[in-house]
């Protein structure tokens, strides 16, 4: 009975595709507090942190050098290419099966289960929050374009060149970005601390100052902008109990940005070359309202089941229900 009653109080985005224990995953624990077993490991839970960082920069620094290569020496290009772009966003995408080594080398636990509690990538939740939240985040992205800044000129094949990238690599990119930062370092960070409500604060207090600094702009609306996004996606995650919302937010945040400054003619080189020169507006601070909203719903529709937790052994399961 108890079960009927959780299912019917569980929000409607987060309705199961299909029911099964998660081997590899402690049982009854949130996202964030898998790696909460037994001591705290914060020494190791530093180390994972750093190769983290570590591997985003040098797989970075690789696919760029091998681009770098290829602009130059076969098609005597220099500068902000597309085929740049596509090597920072591969570099990005990259780090989703290397998060995932080392979850499986430094803790032990299974790599397919950092897509989320039930251990699976839940294809329904994606495509339920796609349908639903989608459209929003075009629609308040686009109005941050309304005033565009200079333009520049692009030639045809550049603008299909991104065109293809952005419909491609880009949502990779978020999603390595999510699978490495709002996956891998939310968990490492949650299992700090002796409760789940304290180390759900610290991940996502940390996670978000990190990676929010990480990207080089201290412009207090750019700032802002990055903080309020990186905040929203990892209550998100904590709230639905993985990855898939906060892939498909920053997916649509992203694609439509892309889309939109190649559509405008704005200078995208030179605003990712110099982030930290750039000077914000309070146009930068509008789709934060569109994920304050967002987040907030999604808070609400979880608000009586809370966040959902790792399947319980089928032994816990049959005490539960009397059997």
């Amino acid at each position: 009975m108890r079960g009927i009653i959780q299912q019917k109080n569980e929000s409607c985005l987060l309705r199961p595709d299909r029911s099964g224990e998660a081997s590899g995953l402690p049982a009854g624990v949130e996202y964030h507090r898998v790696y909460a077993v037994g001591k705290r490991r914060i020494i190791r839970g530093m180390a994972a942190i750093i190769l983290l960082f570590a591997g985003l920069i040098g797989l970075a620094q690789a696919c760029l050098a091998g681009a770098s290569a290829i602009d130059s020496q076969l098609l005597g290009r220099t500068g902000f290419t597309p085929l740049q772009h596509a090597a920072g966003a591969l570099s990005l995408g990259l780090l989703i099966p290397y998060s995932m080594l080392l979850q499986r080398w430094l803790y032990g636990v299974p790599a397919n289960t950092l897509h989320s509690v039930e251990g699976r990538f839940r294809f329904g939740v994606f495509g339920r929050a796609l349908i639903v939240f989608g459209p929003m985040v075009l629609i308040v992205m686009s109005v941050g374009f309304l005033a565009p800044d200079g333009r520049v000129p692009w030639s045809t094949a550049d603008l299909i060149a991104f065109f293809i990238i952005g419909m491609t690599f880009t949502p990779l990119a978020a999603a390595g970005e999510e699978y490495g930062v709002r996956g891998l370092m939310f968990r490492v960070i949650g299992s700090w601390t002796r409760g789940s409500r304290s180390g759900a604060v610290l991940g996502i207090t940390l996670t978000t100052v990190l990676f929010s600094l990480f990207h080089g702009s201290l412009d207090p609306y750019i700032l802002g902008s990055y903080l309020v996004l990186f905040a929203a996606l990892a209550i998100i995650t904590w709230r639905t109990g993985g990855l898939e919302i906060a892939v498909v937010l920053h997916g649509v945040y992203n694609v439509s940005g892309l889309v939109l400054a190649t559509t405008l003619h704005m200078d995208l080189g030179g605003d990712l070359g110099s982030r930290g020169e750039i000077v914000g507006t309070p146009a930068n601070l509008v789709p934060s309202a569109g994920l304050a909203i967002i987040t907030a719903v999604i808070w609400w529709t979880t608000r009586v089941s809370g966040p959902p937790r790792t399947p319980a052994l089928a032994s816990e399961r049959s005490e539960r229900a009397g059997l």
